[in-house]
């Protein structure tokens, strides 16, 4: 088959694509350009740069495309129902990169825990603000709710536990078997009450944000949000009253409403805790997915 990575692929699922008989051609299209070369290829790849919309899905009906992959959780850069009423298998590769968006968001807690990262950008001036960031917090002891208790929600709950928090999920669906003494299911206003940490773990939510002025009035004082799953589940503008305010202690954001973002006044914010959408951007992580996307490619159609 010939397929298309649009937005890059690890070379060793390129590698191993290529040693099965297929040919694999890593070229990132504009849209326009997209549905053009796309009824071309008998599989599309893509990750989060690529939106695969109605245009490009009507550009491919009749054509060679039969398989669009998302190397990565969430399917919302593509519009899936359209694109298999019209005859094209989406697919995804959720088990990959899970581990890693789970670090990061845990990395963002102990950043905005102890300033790690406004600490750093000051010791690069030449500074040397000890006291400034002397008001620092443990996690250990803290309850973390994780909004959206899937695969990555449940390995940062793993992770938190080690590290003995107490964890509240919430989540549409509970595995009753994942609850103990330091983890419970709890409905969504008793998680935003209890909470000293919020991470959220959701796809993006149609209507107003997840979280907005309406539910940052419900969360403790002084408490933080993580978000390393879509930007547009947080209102920006009420995040930014609310840290401006004091009301909550800070945020660590991988993701914006608009990428590359240009809120500068929230991801420069001195206590944002701020990465460029880099949640599955690690070695292992590529490796994982590209594995999957051989796997998926491989046992298409049997």
């Amino acid at each position: 088959m010939r397929i298309l990575a649009t937005d890059g692929m690890d070379k060793s699922g390129v590698l191993e694509l290529t040693a099965k008989g297929h040919e694999v051609v890593e070229q990132f299209y504009s849209p326009e350009e997209l549905a053009v070369q796309v009824k071309e290829y008998d599989v599309l790849v893509v990750r989060s740069a690529t939106k695969v919309r109605a245009p490009i899905i009507d550009a491919a009906k009749g054509s060679k495309l039969k398989l669009i992959i998302r190397g990565g959780v969430g399917v919302d850069n593509i519009d899936v129902d359209y694109a298999e009423k019209n005859g094209i298998a989406v697919r995804n590769t959720p088990r990959a990169s899970s581990d890693s968006v789970a670090e990061l968001a845990l990395a963002h807690m102990f950043s905005v825990c102890r300033f790690i990262s406004a600490a750093g950008h000051t010791m690069r001036e030449g500074l040397w603000e000890k006291k400034a960031y002397g008001a620092g917090i443990e996690l250990s002891g803290k309850t973390v709710g994780i909004i959206g208790y899937g695969r990555i929600g449940q390995a940062l709950g793993r992770r938190c536990m080690a590290l003995g928090m107490n964890v509240l999920a919430y989540d549409v669906y509970k595995i009753p078997s994942l609850e103990c003494e330091s983890m419970k299911y709890v409905e969504l206003d008793e998680l935003l009450e209890k909470s000293d940490f919020i991470s959220l773990h959701t796809p993006s939510l149609d209507g107003k944000p997840l979280i907005n002025a309406e539910t940052i009035a419900k969360m403790k004082t002084g408490a933080a949000i993580i978000n390393t799953s879509r930007g547009n589940n947080i209102d920006e503008a009420a995040l930014l009253e609310a840290l401006d305010s004091g009301k909550l202690r800070g945020a660590g954001l991988d993701v914006f409403a608009e990428e590359p973002s240009k809120n500068t006044a929230l991801y420069t914010h001195p206590k944002v805790s701020a990465t460029p959408h880099i949640g599955a951007a690690t070695a292992e992580a590529q490796q994982r997915i590209g594995a999957e996307i051989v796997e998926l490619i491989q046992n298409f159609g049997k």
